[in-house]
C-alpha cells in the first residue's frame, strides 16, 4: 500500500517538478509587478493571468502525457488540456494533470491499434492525423466533460479547505502531512495537492499559506537540532551537516531517516509543523508561488511583501518546538536512540546483493535515485562520486527519479524505504539500501565492494 501510495503521489509531483522555474518565474512576476507588489507596473502585471491560467496548466499537461508516452503523448494530453482550461473560471490544474496523462494513454492505446495496419509509406501520415483526429475528440470531452467535472471538484475542494480555515483548524492538517513526508510522499503533497490551491488563492489575494504548509523548514530542523545535541554516534555526527543541507539548501528528505530511526519523533515534526501553520494564520503569512526547494532562501525569495515577519517567526517557533519535543523524545525513549550503523545492520537483511549478476570490475555506472530525482539523490550522487574518486575509482554516479532509471542499470543506490518500488521496476537490480544521504560508512561499503 505504500509503495502504490507513493508511486501515485510520484505521478502527480512528476507533472510538476520539471515546471518549477515555471512556477518562481510568475511568482516573481506577481510579487513585483501586480498592484500590491513591490515596483507595480500594469503593463507587466498583464503577464501573470495567462501565465497562471494558460502556460503553468498546459506545460504540467504536457509533462504528464510526456511522461507516459513521450513527446506525442505530452501534445496530445496538451491538446486535451485546452478544451479544459477554455472558459474555466478558475486555474485548471487539476484538470491538467487528468487531461496530461489520460491524453498520452489514450494515444498510446490507438497507436497500438494501428501500428499492424499501416501501410508502409504512410506512417507519418497516419501519425499525424491519428494524433489529430484524437487530439480533437479529446478536446471536445474535454470542455464539455472534464471541465465542469473539475470545476465541481475543485468547489469541494476550496469547501473543506476554508472550512479548515474558517473554523481555525489548518493546524491539524500537519497531522496527516508530517507523516506522509516521512514516506516520501513530499512533492506529491506540496505539488500536487497544495500548489493547486495555492494558485487559486494567490491568484486571488496575491498571496497563499498554502505555500508554506508543507515547504516549512522549521520542523525537520528542530529535529536534526536534538539529535546535535541528544543523538549519539554518526546519528549526532551528521546532524550539523544534515541541517545545513536541509535549511539552506531545501533538501528534506535528508531528515526523513532520523525519524524513521525513531518514529516518536513524528510528534514533534507534528507539533513542530501545527506550531508554523498557526503562526501564519495568526500573521495571515503567505508566499506568492510556490517555494520549491524548501530552502529558507526560496521561501523568503517567494514570500508576500507583507509576511516576512509572520514566516520568519513561524520557521522560528517551528524549528523551536520541533526542537523541545524531539530532545525530550530522543531523552526519554526506552529504547534509546538507535545509531545509523544499528539502522544500516538491521537493514542488511533488505539488501538485494546477488553479487554474481554483476561484475564489478567491468561496472561504469551507479544510478543514484530517490523520488523525484532532483534532490536527496543529486547530494548522494555527489558525495558517492567524490569517494570513488578518493579511491581511484572511475565510475560514474547520475542520478535519477526512480521512474526514470534506466532499463541498463546495474546496480542502484538508494533510501531503504525507496527499495521495494526500484525492485518492482527493476527486479534484476543490484541495490544498495542507505539509511542516510549522508552516512558516510554507507558508501565507504559500496566503495569497498567495487574495490
Amino acid at each position: 500500500m505504500k509503495e502504490k501510495v507513493q508511486k501515485f503521489g510520484r505521478t502527480l509531483s512528476a507533472m510538476v517538478m520539471p515546471n518549477i522555474a515555471v512556477f518562481i518565474a510568475w511568482g516573481l512576476i506577481a510579487s513585483f509587478f501586480i498592484a500590491d507588489g513591490w515596483f507595480p507596473n500594469k503593463t507587466l502585471a498583464a503577464l501573470v493571468e495567462p501565465m497562471n491560467k494558460f502556460l503553468l496548466p498546459i506545460l504540467i499537461a504536457y509533462t504528464g502525457g510526456h511522461n507516459v508516452y513521450g513527446q506525442r503523448g505530452g501534445i496530445v494530453g496538451a491538446i486535451m488540456a485546452i478544451g479544459v482550461l477554455v472558459g474555466a473560471p478558475i486555474p485548471m490544474f487539476i484538470g491538467a494533470m487528468i487531461a496530461g496523462p489520460l491524453g498520452a494513454y489514450l494515444m498510446k492505446k490507438v497507436d497500438g491499434v494501428l501500428k499492424d495496419h499501416t501501410p508502409q509509406g504512410f506512417e507519418m501520415l497516419v501519425n499525424n492525423f491519428s494524433a489529430g483526429i484524437l487530439g480533437f475528440i479529446l478536446a471536445i470531452i474535454g470542455c464539455l466533460a472534464i471541465n465542469p467535472a473539475c470545476i465541481a471538484l475543485n468547489d469541494v475542494l476550496y469547501s473543506g479547505v476554508h472550512f479548515f480555515v474558517k473554523h481555525g483548524l489548518l493546524p491539524l492538517l500537519s497531522i496527516i502531512v508530517e507523516p506522509a513526508k516521512v514516506l516520501f510522499l513530499n512533492n506529491a503533497i506540496n505539488h500536487g495537492i497544495f500548489s493547486p490551491i495555492g494558485i487559486q488563492e494567490a491568484a486571488a489575494t496575491g498571496k497563499s499559506i498554502f505555500y508554506l504548509i508543507e515547504s516549512n523548514p522549521g520542523p525537520g530542523l528542530g529535529i536534526l537540532l536534538a539529535y546535535c545535541f541528544f543523538g549519539k554516534g554518526s546519528s549526532k555526527a551528521s546532524a550539523p551537516g544534515a541541517a545545513i543541507i536541509h535549511f539552506f539548501g531545501g533538501i528534506h528528505e535528508i531528515y526523513f531517516p532520523y525519524i524513521l530511526m525513531n518514529p516518536l519523533l513524528l510528534i514533534a515534526a507534528i507539533a513542530g509543523g501545527a506550531t508554523g501553520i498557526l503562526i501564519n494564520t495568526i500573521f495571515n503569512s503567505g508566499l506568492v508561488s510556490a517555494a520549491s526547494p524548501g530552502s529558507i532562501i526560496a521561501i523568503l525569495g517567494m514570500c508576500s511583501s507583507d509576511s516576512y515577519l509572520g514566516v520568519i517567526i513561524s520557521v522560528v517557533a517551528a524549528t523551536a518546538v520541533s526542537f523541545f519535543v524531539g530532545s525530550f523524545i530522543l531523552k526519554i525513549s526506552k529504547s534509546e536512540d538507535e545509531d545509523l550503523e544499528e539502522a544500516k545492520e538491521r537493514m542488511e537483511s533488505m539488501k538485494n546483493k546477488p553479487e554474481e549478476k554483476v561484475a564489478y570490475n567491468q561496472l561504469r555506472k551507479i544510478v543514484f535515485a530517490c523520488d523525484a530525482g532532483m534532490g536527496s539523490s543529486a547530494m548522494g550522487a555527489t558525495i558517492l562520486t567524490k569517494k570513488l574518486k578518493a579511491a581511484g575509482i572511475d565510475v560514474d554516479v547520475p542520478h535519477y527519479a526512480i521512474n526514470d532509471i534506466p532499463q541498463d542499470t546495474e546496480v542502484v543506490v538508494t533510501h531503504q524505504s525507496l527499495v521495494e518500488r526500484v525492485n518492482n521496476l527493476l527486479p534484476n537490480v543490484v541495490v544498495f539500501p542507505i539509511t542516510n544521504f549522508m552516512g558516510g560508512s554507507e558508501y565507504d561499503e559500496i566503495v569497498e565492494k567495487l574495490k
